[in-house]
């Protein structure tokens, strides 16, 4: 992780369909537009191998969830995140207006809840089928702030993946595990909002820290309370430590190292194929088949957020 800090901007895995910015949920990221050719496929590489270490981290997260439970894997991965991000960034603490550090205190909460919400939802409901829902959030964000007739094409095809998810059980998904995925993109939009905010008042990679700090906060009383003494255990702390890697660590620094070589829609658009990923994830490290019903609904929404994502991005240039 020592590139994150060196950069302008904030980073976040899960910000890839963000409206507000040209890379979604990334305020002040500096990009440059890239040639064609290895440099471009490079970057591609880059922003593949991110979205595959971040599904992964989930996958590996969910192995965990038997022995250390939901809460206490989620209590480990943003705890552990928060430190590593303490330690590289030392973040400056003065200097800063009571605004800007509510906006990092709402940010912190918005990544938090995220988090603890999405780990409930994997927890009850196949990886896939939870970021398909998820990701419905910051699609929806994407349709309000664009502001274009087109815009409700990719909300009608969104939709439409969700009927077909539903139609092929999403009763058998379990409704619970339904309704955590479907708040955890909630809080996803809210993610990417003060992602943006906070980027515009917080250096590098601070506000991110900060962020991650509080969501540490809110989740390591739910992991102790609910894991307790099993946290402290070597081989969960170990797999906590490559959980925390896998989805904030490797994935951060791949994905500034892929906007040094590719257009910042270019790495949007890549970034709304995380569906899919997930569901390649849960199949090849959980066993979790689909049917071809399930398939299709998610790339029905991958589609309708990679639309969303190039319709805002166009709104933008015009305005």
């Amino acid at each position: 992780m020592t590139n994150t800090c060196s950069q302008t901007g904030t980073a976040g895995t899960q910000s890839a369909t963000a409206p507000s910015t040209s890379a979604p949920g990334r305020s002040r990221i500096r990009t440059v537009t890239a040639p064609a050719g290895a440099g471009s496929f490079g970057g591609i590489g880059l922003v593949l191998a991110g979205a595959l270490s971040v599904q992964f981290g989930s996958a590996v997260a969910a192995l965990l969830f038997p022995r250390a439970g939901a809460l206490g894997v989620v209590a480990l991965r943003v705890t552990i995140a928060a430190v590593l991000l303490l330690v590289v960034c030392r973040p400056r603490l003065r200097g800063h207006s009571r605004t800007d550090w509510a906006v990092a205190g709402a940010f912190g909460v918005a990544l938090g809840g995220m988090n603890i919400l999405f780990y409930q939802a994997i927890d009850r409901i196949p990886l896939g089928p939870a970021v398909t829902l998820e990701v419905l959030g910051p699609l929806l964000l994407s349709v309000v702030v664009a502001r274009r007739a087109l815009s409700l094409v990719w909300a009608g095809l969104a939709l439409v993946g969700v009927v077909l998810l539903g139609q092929s059980g999403l009763g058998e998904l379990s409704p619970t595990g339904a309704g955590f995925a479907l708040a955890a993109g909630a809080m996803w939009a809210a993610y990417i909002v003060f992602n943006a905010r906070a980027g515009a008042r917080f250096p590098r990679l601070e506000g991110l820290t900060v962020a991650m700090t509080v969501a540490a906060l809110m989740s390591l009383p739910l992991g102790i309370g609910s894991a307790g003494t099993t946290l402290l255990q070597p081989g969960v702390l170990g797999l906590g430590l490559a959980v925390a890697l896998l989805s904030s660590g490797v994935p951060y620094s791949l994905e500034l190292l892929a906007l040094r070589r590719l257009p910042a829609p270019t790495f949007a658009v890549l970034m709304s194929l995380a569906p899919a990923i997930a569901a390649l994830a849960g199949f090849l490290v959980l066993g979790q088949t689909l049917s071809l019903l399930q398939c299709l609904a998610i790339a029905l929404v991958v589609a309708a957020s990679a639309g969303a994502v190039r319709t805002g991005e166009t709104s933008r240039k015009q305005g």
